[in-house]
């Protein structure tokens, strides 16, 4: 993913525009910022298992959940 600049009415705000084809990620920031325990994005992926083995390979051992029956998901 590449960084794409904010509008200027909101680069003020701090935060990272992320990008990559259709894929937009926008993070903001907070200045009391209190980690939510269950939040968290889900990204829908076309080959769960080739993101599986690239994230393994990277270091980065996927933890499957099996909680939605007939949903493959980490």
């Amino acid at each position: 993913m590449r960084e794409v600049p904010k509008p200027p009415a909101l680069a003020r705000r701090g935060g990272l525009w992320l990008e990559k084809g259709s894929v937009r990620i926008h993070l903001g920031i907070e200045n009391a910022f209190q980690p939510a325990r269950k939040a968290h994005p889900a990204i829908a992926v076309d080959d769960l298992d080739g993101l599986a083995h690239l994230l393994t390979g990277a270091g980065f051992e996927p933890s499957w959940d099996d909680a939605i029956p007939d949903v493959r998901r980490f």
